[in-house]
């Protein structure tokens, strides 16, 4: 039960069931499309007229179209439908430490156009070039659609609503705003978010399944940093200031390696592809300056060269991975054992060892979560998508079209 908040809420009217039933047939048609109306009528479990008023309502608003004939046992064949996305065009933008990737696509993600370069520290600088290799992307490869905004993913905490950056240690930005220099920069509305959050909405809107998609599930993406985000009842989780879901920065050792926050032993610390790589090399955490930290985590050797090693029987390299693997459940049992979701999904360069560190992780997992089953909760494994933080900067901007409208 949601307990209406009465001094904010939303008043039905009399087109609220029209709008949340136009919203619905939206959210059939782009889970099944192509579908014909007598089947998204069946799966809507309404009339073929209701689903056909509602089908025409969607064109005319220029969200669906009408496409090739179906096939049918007997009778009238029927006439498809799809979502309409490959003519409304979105930029994405993933900021990470090492890189930064611009992105033009259309509104189902399908990429038109990328981009990646160092990524620039100083705001207004970073503001400036951005916005320059937005406008040059867009002329080049967004001409056959209109550009209806640019989504930005930062590995940081962010005011969703503001479009302040309120922490982002790894890139040392805190307190800065970026939507409205950015938005005044390119002339398109920006959002922002942070990446793990973003991810989850790409999981959330954008991915097509062929299993129904949980109501409750936490995304952990590891790489850089490590990103995590929480949807709870089919709604994701941001908290009163912004900041939920951070259990990267959740200390497993208040005497543990140094965290890109500045503390000492979170679970970013443990499991990060700078924390992997340290094993390996047998970096001290604490003791690295920052220039040398920097020169780290961009370096050339990455977690992928180090599974390869661990593959060809580096016994050195395989025992990095597995230690990583051993934190990463014993971080993922905090998790189930705090938010207990249907299922949890795993992303990052780590996961392409996971024939190799499985075993470890769900050992991790299994000894510290505090019920059987908890213990046995699903690991989902990898993205289907390339640029997973890039879809879901582009979520940031298309999702707002599929959510239901807010009311009470």
């Amino acid at each position: 039960m949601r307990k209406i908040n009465t001094r904010d809420f939303h008043v039905a009217t009399r087109s609220t069931s029209r709008e949340i039933n136009r919203r619905i047939a939206l959210n059939v048609i782009h889970e099944h499309q192509p579908i014909s109306r007598a089947e998204l009528a069946r799966r809507m479990k309404v009339t073929r007229g209701v689903a056909g008023v509602l089908v025409q309502e969607l064109i005319d608003q220029a969200l669906i179209y009408e496409g090739a004939m179906g096939e049918a046992a007997f009778g009238r064949k029927p006439t498809l439908l799809h979502i309409k996305s490959h003519d409304r065009l979105a930029v994405a933008v993933d900021v990470r430490f090492s890189k930064t990737y611009v992105m033009v696509c259309d509104f189902s993600g399908r990429q038109l156009a990328l981009e990646a370069y160092d990524t620039i520290f100083s705001m207004p600088e970073f503001i400036r070039d951005l916005a320059d290799r937005i406008r040059r992307l867009i002329k080049t490869n967004g001409t056959n659609g209109a550009v209806e905004g640019v989504g930005v993913a930062v590995p940081g905490m962010v005011d969703q609503n503001t479009g302040r950056v309120l922490n982002a240690p790894a890139l040392g930005w805190r307190d800065l705003d970026l939507r409205k220099p950015l938005a005044v920069a390119t002339g398109l509305p920006v959002e922002i978010e942070n990446s793990g959050r973003a991810c989850t909405l790409a999981l959330l809107w954008l991915e097509r399944s062929e299993a129904a998609r949980p109501q409750n599930f936490v995304y952990v993406g590891v790489s850089d940093g490590v990103g995590v985000g929480i949807v709870v009842n089919g709604e994701l989780l941001r908290g009163c200031d912004h900041i939920a879901g951070e259990f990267a920065h959740v200390p497993l050792n208040v005497d543990g390696p140094r965290c890109m926050c500045g503390a000492k032993g979170c679970w970013e610390a443990y499991i990060s592809n700078l924390a992997t790589l340290s094993r390996y090399f047998g970096w001290n955490l604490y003791k690295l300056s920052p220039n040398k930290l920097n020169n780290a985590r961009k370096g050339s050797f990455t977690v992928p060269d180090l599974i390869a090693r661990a593959r060809r029987g580096d016994a050195k390299a395989n025992a990095a991975i597995q230690e990583t693997a051993q934190y990463l459940g014993l971080g993922l049992s905090t998790i189930i054992n705090v938010i207990n979701p249907e299922c949890i999904y795993l992303d990052g360069e780590i996961t392409a060892a996971w024939d190799l560190i499985e075993k470890g992780v769900t050992a991790g997992l299994a000894g510290r979560a505090l019920t059987e089953k908890g213990g046995r909760t699903p690991l989902r494994v990898g993205s289907t998508q390339e640029h997973p933080r890039l879809l879901g900067a582009a979520a940031l901007i298309a999702a707002p079209r599929f959510a239901a409208p807010r009311v009470a």
